[in-house]
């Protein structure tokens, strides 16, 4: 039986071959963490084997991982490091602590057409300024779940900003995901690209746009909201890892028990509320202006502010 220092891998635990490691895989327990915390039900079902063995692999999974403990001395120098992508707005800047900040997820919800596209297009350019600018002189991983990414919106922003446009979009990464697998699987798989190419900023636009397409019905809530839950797992753990920025975008809809306020709610539930960091919801308002609400923040007072969208791109 091999000891504790030699399991690496699913493979290394008792009872576990490859067939059966790929079989834990496919089924979402890719990691010895998760295997540590399963039930031996439900991995003997999954990989197909006794509920004994089951018990013995979970056994040597958490025998073979390690709870790591930090104080909040080293939390606050790591936090240092964090740093902060000009949103090319001073309000909206200010809104939010100065600008999207690294080793964490901002998330903006709003009705059709609002401007959370527009956000992440600025953005898009924004990061790969020098730090000095407002940027952090990095790369964009842009996955488009819904056909909004335009180069050509890109290319008028980057001209606003002084800058080579073609330059610009040759750091610009896009996937154009078209299920949910795909946009899993293009977040499972960042770790290469964001090594490779300085990748500085992930924008998944949008990010709930396909999981409300196919899982439809109260029966696959459960289904779908678990996969989401695992899903924005992977992007903090990718921000907290490089030190970069994640931003999505969120679809909404009419909640009917709300009579008098506002019935704009976002989709995803308690789960993603929960893993945003920042939330922000905005809205249209008269010609070109949008109002962006402070929802959520672990740190900052709830809050609101104006902004326009231009042919240059926000502005205040």
């Amino acid at each position: 039986m091999a000891k504790n220092d030699d399991i690496k891998e699913i493979e290394d635990l008792p009872g576990i071959g490859e067939a059966t490691a790929e079989k834990l895989r496919a089924a979402g327990y890719d990691t010895l963490e998760k295997v540590a915390v399963a039930s031996p039900h439900e991995l003997a079902e999954v990989a197909e084997m006794s509920v004994d063995a089951a018990k013995k692999a979970i056994e040597a999974a958490k025998n073979a991982t390690k709870v790591e403990f930090i104080t909040g001395m080293e939390e606050y120098e790591r936090r240092q490091s964090v740093a902060k992508i000009d949103t090319n707005s001073k309000n909206l800047n200010q809104l939010i602590g100065g600008g999207i900040e690294t080793r964490g997820i901002t998330e903006v919800y709003g009705r059709f057409a609002s401007g959370k596209s527009q956000i992440g297009f600025q953005l898009s350019v924004n990061v790969q300024l020098p730090p000095e600018r407002g940027g952090l002189g990095g790369g964009v991983l842009f996955i488009d779940t819904e056909g909004t990414f335009r180069p050509e919106r890109i290319s008028e922003i980057a001209t606003a900003k002084g800058l080579d446009y073609k330059s610009v979009l040759e750091n610009i990464y896009l996937i154009r995901a078209g299920t949910t697998e795909e946009q899993i699987l293009a977040v499972e798989h960042a770790d290469k690209l964001i090594e490779e190419k300085n990748i500085k900023l992930i924008v998944v636009d949008s990010l709930t746009a396909l999981f409300r397409a196919e899982f439809v019905g109260r029966s696959s809530l459960g289904e779908r909201q678990q996969k989401l839950a695992a899903h924005l797992h992977k992007l903090q753990s990718l921000a907290d890892k490089y030190n970069l920025a994640v931003y999505i975008t969120n679809q909404v809809m009419d909640n009917p028990a709300v009579s008098f306020a506002d019935p704009t709610t976002p989709i995803g539930g308690n789960i993603l509320a929960h893993a945003a960091t920042v939330r922000l919801y905005i809205k249209k308002s008269r010609e070109n202006k949008r109002v962006v609400r402070l929802v959520d923040s672990p740190f900052l007072p709830e809050g609101e502010c104006v902004i326009k969208i231009t042919s240059e791109g926000i502005s205040d």
